[in-house]
Protein backbone atom coordinates (compact mmCIF):
# COMPACT_ATOMS: atom_id res chain seq x y z
CA UNK A 1 0.00 0.00 0.00
CA UNK A 2 1.53 3.42 -0.88
CA UNK A 3 1.65 6.11 2.01
CA UNK A 4 -1.08 8.69 1.41
CA UNK A 5 0.38 12.24 -0.28
CA UNK A 6 -0.12 15.63 1.24
CA UNK A 7 1.06 18.53 -0.25
CA UNK A 8 3.01 20.37 2.48
CA UNK A 9 3.05 24.69 2.15
CA UNK A 10 5.17 25.90 -0.87
CA UNK A 11 7.71 27.93 0.79
CA UNK A 12 9.24 24.75 1.92
CA UNK A 13 9.96 23.27 -1.24
CA UNK A 14 13.56 25.30 -1.02
CA UNK A 15 14.56 24.07 2.14
CA UNK A 16 16.54 21.13 3.24
CA UNK A 17 16.07 19.27 6.62
CA UNK A 18 18.72 21.14 8.40
CA UNK A 19 22.34 19.19 9.45
CA UNK A 20 22.56 18.38 12.77
CA UNK A 21 26.30 16.95 12.37
CA UNK A 22 26.76 13.07 13.86
CA UNK A 23 26.76 11.84 17.38
CA UNK A 24 29.17 9.46 19.05
CA UNK A 25 27.01 6.95 18.39
CA UNK A 26 26.69 7.35 14.74
CA UNK A 27 30.58 7.03 14.18
CA UNK A 28 31.37 4.57 17.02
CA UNK A 29 31.88 1.49 14.74
CA UNK A 30 33.42 3.00 11.87
CA UNK A 31 36.06 4.42 14.17
CA UNK A 32 37.40 0.81 15.59
CA UNK A 33 37.52 1.59 18.70
CA UNK A 34 39.21 4.94 18.99
CA UNK A 35 38.48 7.67 21.50
CA UNK A 36 36.36 9.70 19.31
CA UNK A 37 37.12 13.81 19.18
CA UNK A 38 33.56 15.26 19.06
CA UNK A 39 34.34 18.86 17.27
CA UNK A 40 31.54 19.25 14.70
CA UNK A 41 28.82 21.04 16.75
CA UNK A 42 31.15 24.10 18.80
CA UNK A 43 29.85 22.00 22.32
CA UNK A 44 31.96 22.98 25.42
CA UNK A 45 33.50 19.91 26.30
CA UNK A 46 33.62 20.80 29.67
CA UNK A 47 30.79 21.29 30.83
CA UNK A 48 28.94 22.99 33.37
CA UNK A 49 30.60 23.57 37.01
CA UNK A 50 29.62 22.34 39.92
CA UNK A 51 26.96 25.00 41.33
CA UNK A 52 25.12 24.11 37.88
CA UNK A 53 25.04 20.43 38.23
CA UNK A 54 23.49 20.68 41.74
CA UNK A 55 20.45 23.14 40.44
CA UNK A 56 20.03 21.07 37.79
CA UNK A 57 19.67 18.10 40.00
CA UNK A 58 17.29 19.97 42.37
CA UNK A 59 14.91 20.89 39.48
CA UNK A 60 14.77 17.80 38.12
CA UNK A 61 13.17 16.19 41.37
CA UNK A 62 10.28 18.44 40.67
CA UNK A 63 9.03 17.49 37.26
CA UNK A 64 5.28 17.49 37.78
CA UNK A 65 5.09 20.92 37.87
CA UNK A 66 5.22 23.06 35.32
CA UNK A 67 7.93 25.76 34.46
CA UNK A 68 7.42 29.60 35.09
CA UNK A 69 6.65 30.45 31.45
CA UNK A 70 8.27 33.60 31.62
CA UNK A 71 11.70 32.54 33.59
CA UNK A 72 10.86 35.68 35.34
CA UNK A 73 13.72 34.47 38.00
CA UNK A 74 16.23 33.78 35.31
CA UNK A 75 14.97 37.04 33.38
CA UNK A 76 15.82 39.38 36.80
CA UNK A 77 19.31 38.14 36.41
CA UNK A 78 20.03 39.19 33.06
CA UNK A 79 18.47 42.06 33.92
CA UNK A 80 20.78 42.81 36.87
CA UNK A 81 23.76 41.92 34.41
CA UNK A 82 22.47 44.44 31.42
CA UNK A 83 21.16 46.98 33.28
CA UNK A 84 18.20 46.33 30.88
CA UNK A 85 14.61 45.73 32.18
CA UNK A 86 13.72 42.36 32.63
CA UNK A 87 10.25 42.78 30.72
CA UNK A 88 12.53 42.78 27.49
CA UNK A 89 13.76 39.85 27.72
CA UNK A 90 12.34 36.78 25.67
CA UNK A 91 12.99 33.27 26.27
CA UNK A 92 13.54 30.03 24.09
CA UNK A 93 14.01 26.07 23.73
CA UNK A 94 17.74 27.42 22.59
CA UNK A 95 18.47 30.68 20.62
CA UNK A 96 17.71 28.08 17.52
CA UNK A 97 13.93 28.37 18.88
CA UNK A 98 14.10 32.08 19.08
CA UNK A 99 15.26 32.72 15.69
CA UNK A 100 12.07 30.34 14.51
CA UNK A 101 9.89 32.60 16.96
CA UNK A 102 11.77 35.75 14.96
CA UNK A 103 10.75 34.61 11.85
CA UNK A 104 6.99 33.82 12.87
CA UNK A 105 6.29 37.32 14.67
CA UNK A 106 7.87 39.91 12.20
CA UNK A 107 8.17 38.13 8.75
CA UNK A 108 5.62 38.35 5.92
CA UNK A 109 5.47 37.01 2.46
CA UNK A 110 7.76 39.12 0.41
CA UNK A 111 9.70 40.69 3.32
CA UNK A 112 13.36 41.14 2.51
CA UNK A 113 15.85 39.87 5.17
CA UNK A 114 19.35 40.59 4.84
CA UNK A 115 22.04 38.74 6.43
CA UNK A 116 25.48 37.45 6.34
CA UNK A 117 27.27 34.69 4.04
CA UNK A 118 28.23 32.07 4.59
CA UNK A 119 25.60 31.70 7.21
CA UNK A 120 24.14 29.38 10.05
CA UNK A 121 21.17 27.88 7.56
CA UNK A 122 18.40 28.66 10.03
CA UNK A 123 19.34 32.73 9.72
CA UNK A 124 18.10 31.99 6.32
CA UNK A 125 15.83 28.83 6.15
CA UNK A 126 13.32 30.16 8.85
CA UNK A 127 12.94 33.36 5.89
CA UNK A 128 12.53 31.49 3.45
CA UNK A 129 10.02 29.45 5.50
CA UNK A 130 7.74 32.60 5.84
CA UNK A 131 7.97 33.45 2.46
CA UNK A 132 10.51 35.94 2.83
CA UNK A 133 13.38 37.18 0.30
CA UNK A 134 17.12 36.46 1.61
CA UNK A 135 19.81 39.12 0.19
CA UNK A 136 23.36 37.57 0.90
CA UNK A 137 25.78 39.86 1.89
CA UNK A 138 29.20 37.84 1.04
CA UNK A 139 32.69 38.06 2.56
CA UNK A 140 35.19 39.58 0.25
CA UNK A 141 37.82 37.72 -1.63
CA UNK A 142 39.87 38.78 1.59
CA UNK A 143 37.28 36.77 3.44
CA UNK A 144 36.42 39.64 5.53
CA UNK A 145 33.13 41.42 6.10
CA UNK A 146 31.74 43.35 3.12
CA UNK A 147 30.75 46.64 5.20
CA UNK A 148 30.42 48.77 2.46
CA UNK A 149 27.43 46.20 0.81
CA UNK A 150 26.43 46.00 4.71
CA UNK A 151 25.98 49.59 5.27
CA UNK A 152 24.18 49.95 1.85
CA UNK A 153 21.62 46.99 2.17
CA UNK A 154 21.03 47.98 5.71
CA UNK A 155 20.44 51.72 4.81
CA UNK A 156 17.10 50.40 2.93
CA UNK A 157 13.90 49.47 4.92
CA UNK A 158 14.07 45.95 4.58
CA UNK A 159 11.97 44.04 7.27
CA UNK A 160 14.87 42.42 8.86
CA UNK A 161 18.60 42.33 9.21
CA UNK A 162 20.20 39.01 10.85
CA UNK A 163 23.44 39.05 11.56
CA UNK A 164 25.89 36.45 13.79
CA UNK A 165 28.59 38.57 15.63
CA UNK A 166 31.01 36.50 15.17
CA UNK A 167 30.05 34.77 11.84
CA UNK A 168 28.75 31.21 12.15
CA UNK A 169 31.39 29.02 10.04
CA UNK A 170 33.46 31.26 9.37
CA UNK A 171 34.62 33.46 12.77
CA UNK A 172 34.75 36.76 11.75
CA UNK A 173 33.65 39.47 13.46
CA UNK A 174 32.34 43.53 13.36
CA UNK A 175 35.46 45.67 15.15
CA UNK A 176 33.56 47.90 17.40
CA UNK A 177 33.96 50.45 14.56
CA UNK A 178 31.95 48.26 12.23
CA UNK A 179 29.07 47.89 14.57
CA UNK A 180 28.95 51.63 15.68
CA UNK A 181 28.58 52.19 11.64
CA UNK A 182 25.97 49.05 11.16
CA UNK A 183 23.93 50.74 14.28
CA UNK A 184 24.26 54.37 12.65
CA UNK A 185 23.50 53.27 9.13
CA UNK A 186 20.17 50.96 10.11
CA UNK A 187 17.07 52.52 8.39
CA UNK A 188 14.27 53.05 11.07
CA UNK A 189 11.44 51.42 9.77
CA UNK A 190 14.17 47.64 10.14
CA UNK A 191 14.58 45.22 12.94
CA UNK A 192 18.28 44.72 13.13
CA UNK A 193 18.82 41.18 14.88
CA UNK A 194 22.41 39.97 16.27
CA UNK A 195 22.85 36.64 16.87
CA UNK A 196 25.84 36.69 19.85
CA UNK A 197 25.87 32.81 20.27
CA UNK A 198 29.36 33.17 20.16
CA UNK A 199 30.58 36.47 22.32
CA UNK A 200 32.17 34.78 25.73
CA UNK A 201 34.91 33.54 23.34
CA UNK A 202 35.13 36.78 21.87
CA UNK A 203 36.84 39.10 24.47
CA UNK A 204 39.46 41.60 23.41
CA UNK A 205 39.51 45.33 22.33
CA UNK A 206 38.58 44.54 19.22
CA UNK A 207 35.48 43.30 19.66
CA UNK A 208 32.39 44.79 21.44
CA UNK A 209 28.83 42.86 22.28
CA UNK A 210 25.94 44.93 21.08
CA UNK A 211 23.99 44.99 24.33
CA UNK A 212 26.56 47.48 25.32
CA UNK A 213 24.45 49.59 22.96
CA UNK A 214 20.93 48.64 23.20
CA UNK A 215 20.25 51.14 25.77
CA UNK A 216 20.90 54.16 23.98
CA UNK A 217 20.22 52.65 20.51
CA UNK A 218 16.95 54.85 18.91
CA UNK A 219 15.90 52.23 15.87
CA UNK A 220 14.66 48.56 16.80
CA UNK A 221 17.08 46.32 17.51
CA UNK A 222 17.55 42.56 18.81
CA UNK A 223 20.58 40.51 20.75
CA UNK A 224 20.47 36.78 21.11
CA UNK A 225 22.32 34.84 22.94
CA UNK A 226 22.58 31.41 24.10
CA UNK A 227 23.29 29.07 27.18
CA UNK A 228 24.52 25.90 25.02
CA UNK A 229 28.11 27.01 23.90
CA UNK A 230 30.18 28.45 26.51
CA UNK A 231 28.09 27.76 29.40
CA UNK A 232 27.76 24.19 28.53
CA UNK A 233 23.73 23.63 28.74
CA UNK A 234 23.44 22.46 25.30
CA UNK A 235 21.67 19.28 25.88
CA UNK A 236 19.00 21.61 27.91
CA UNK A 237 17.98 23.78 25.10
CA UNK A 238 17.89 27.54 26.42
CA UNK A 239 18.60 30.96 24.91
CA UNK A 240 17.30 34.24 25.32
CA UNK A 241 16.77 37.75 23.64
CA UNK A 242 17.07 41.73 24.72
CA UNK A 243 15.79 44.03 22.67
CA UNK A 244 15.26 48.10 23.10
CA UNK A 245 11.66 47.36 21.78
CA UNK A 246 8.40 46.56 23.51
CA UNK A 247 7.09 45.90 19.83
CA UNK A 248 9.50 42.93 18.80
CA UNK A 249 9.16 41.15 22.50
CA UNK A 250 5.65 41.37 22.64
CA UNK A 251 5.11 39.85 19.07
CA UNK A 252 7.59 37.00 20.24
CA UNK A 253 5.79 36.14 23.35
CA UNK A 254 2.88 36.04 21.13
CA UNK A 255 3.36 33.59 18.93
CA UNK A 256 6.20 31.31 21.27
CA UNK A 257 4.65 28.39 22.89
CA UNK A 258 4.00 28.76 26.54
CA UNK A 259 6.38 27.00 28.26
CA UNK A 260 9.33 27.03 25.16
CA UNK A 261 12.01 26.70 28.27
CA UNK A 262 12.01 23.77 30.96
CA UNK A 263 12.11 24.34 34.60
CA UNK A 264 15.75 22.36 34.59
CA UNK A 265 17.03 24.48 31.95
CA UNK A 266 15.82 27.67 33.87
CA UNK A 267 17.26 26.46 37.12
CA UNK A 268 20.65 25.57 35.44
CA UNK A 269 21.00 28.68 33.17
CA UNK A 270 20.21 30.45 36.06
CA UNK A 271 23.30 29.00 38.46
CA UNK A 272 25.31 29.66 35.06
CA UNK A 273 25.25 33.12 35.61
CA UNK A 274 25.73 32.99 38.94
CA UNK A 275 28.60 31.06 39.25
CA UNK A 276 30.48 32.02 36.06
CA UNK A 277 34.32 30.85 37.50
CA UNK A 278 34.44 27.70 36.10
CA UNK A 279 32.99 28.99 32.65
CA UNK A 280 35.49 31.69 32.57
CA UNK A 281 38.39 29.04 32.85
CA UNK A 282 37.27 26.77 30.12
CA UNK A 283 36.83 29.55 27.92
CA UNK A 284 40.58 30.74 28.49
CA UNK A 285 41.13 27.40 27.79
CA UNK A 286 39.16 26.93 24.57
CA UNK A 287 40.86 30.63 23.01
CA UNK A 288 44.30 29.24 23.87
CA UNK A 289 43.89 25.87 21.87
CA UNK A 290 41.93 27.76 19.33
CA UNK A 291 45.17 29.91 19.00
CA UNK A 292 46.74 26.62 18.45
CA UNK A 293 45.24 25.26 16.34
CA UNK A 294 45.10 28.05 13.89
CA UNK A 295 49.13 27.84 14.44
CA UNK A 296 49.00 24.27 12.93
CA UNK A 297 47.06 24.17 10.64
CA UNK A 298 48.24 27.32 9.19
CA UNK A 299 51.96 25.53 9.34
CA UNK A 300 50.49 22.48 7.28
CA UNK A 301 49.38 25.44 4.48
CA UNK A 302 45.99 25.87 5.03
CA UNK A 303 43.91 28.77 4.99
CA UNK A 304 42.41 29.39 8.29
CA UNK A 305 40.17 32.26 9.11
CA UNK A 306 40.51 34.49 11.66
CA UNK A 307 37.95 33.44 14.27
CA UNK A 308 36.41 34.87 17.55
CA UNK A 309 34.49 31.44 18.35
CA UNK A 310 35.38 28.51 19.58
CA UNK A 311 35.88 27.37 16.32
CA UNK A 312 38.00 27.40 13.11
CA UNK A 313 36.69 27.58 9.49
CA UNK A 314 39.78 25.84 7.39
CA UNK A 315 40.12 25.70 3.60
CA UNK A 316 41.01 22.03 3.01
CA UNK A 317 42.15 22.69 -1.03
CA UNK A 318 39.89 20.03 -1.71
CA UNK A 319 35.96 18.67 -0.86
CA UNK A 320 35.85 18.86 2.81
CA UNK A 321 33.07 16.22 2.61
CA UNK A 322 35.37 14.18 1.58
CA UNK A 323 37.76 14.91 4.27
CA UNK A 324 35.15 15.08 6.87
CA UNK A 325 34.46 11.60 5.49
CA UNK A 326 38.06 9.96 5.99
CA UNK A 327 38.18 11.87 9.78
CA UNK A 328 35.81 9.35 10.92
CA UNK A 329 37.64 6.52 10.34
CA UNK A 330 40.47 8.33 12.51
CA UNK A 331 37.77 9.32 15.02
CA UNK A 332 37.23 12.76 14.66
CA UNK A 333 34.19 14.52 14.24
CA UNK A 334 34.09 17.92 11.97
CA UNK A 335 31.41 19.36 9.94
CA UNK A 336 32.04 19.69 6.65
CA UNK A 337 30.42 23.03 4.78
CA UNK A 338 28.07 22.56 1.74
CA UNK A 339 27.26 26.08 1.15
CA UNK A 340 27.94 27.10 -2.13
CA UNK A 341 31.52 28.47 -2.45
CA UNK A 342 32.74 27.13 0.19
CA UNK A 343 32.53 23.56 -0.33
CA UNK A 344 36.09 23.28 0.49
CA UNK A 345 35.85 24.56 3.98
CA UNK A 346 35.33 22.29 7.16
CA UNK A 347 34.42 23.88 10.45
CA UNK A 348 36.23 22.25 13.36
CA UNK A 349 35.49 22.88 17.22
CA UNK A 350 38.06 23.85 19.42
CA UNK A 351 37.77 21.19 22.17
CA UNK A 352 39.72 19.31 24.97
CA UNK A 353 43.46 19.37 24.24
CA UNK A 354 43.56 15.51 23.58
CA UNK A 355 40.54 16.16 20.95
CA UNK A 356 42.37 18.54 19.16
CA UNK A 357 46.05 16.50 18.90
CA UNK A 358 43.83 13.83 17.62
CA UNK A 359 42.57 16.14 14.66
CA UNK A 360 45.33 17.81 13.91
CA UNK A 361 47.03 14.51 14.10
CA UNK A 362 44.06 12.27 11.85
CA UNK A 363 44.50 15.59 9.37
CA UNK A 364 48.01 15.26 8.85
CA UNK A 365 47.62 11.91 7.86
CA UNK A 366 44.69 12.74 5.29
CA UNK A 367 46.52 15.08 3.86
CA UNK A 368 49.77 13.23 3.03
CA UNK A 369 47.49 9.90 2.28
CA UNK A 370 48.31 8.08 4.77
CA UNK A 371 45.96 5.66 6.49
Amino acid sequence: MQPPRFSARSELASLQRYNSGLTLDDVAQRAGGRRIAKLGSNENPHGPGAAVREAMADAISRPFVYPDPSARALAAEIAGATGLAGERVVFGDGSEDLLNVLARAVLRPGDEVVTLFPSFPLHEDYAVMMGARVTRIELTQERRIDMEALLAAVARPVRLTLIANPMNPAGVWLAPDDLNALLAAQHPDSLLCLDEAYVEYAAGADYVSCLDRLGAHDKPLLVLRTFSKAHGLAALRIGYGVSNSDDVIGAMNLVRTPFNVNGVAQAAALAAMQNTDEMVTAVAETVRERKRMATALTGMGLEVLPSKGNFLFVNCARPSVEVADQLIDLGVIVKPWKQAGYENFLRVSVGLAWENDQFLDALVCILKGRP
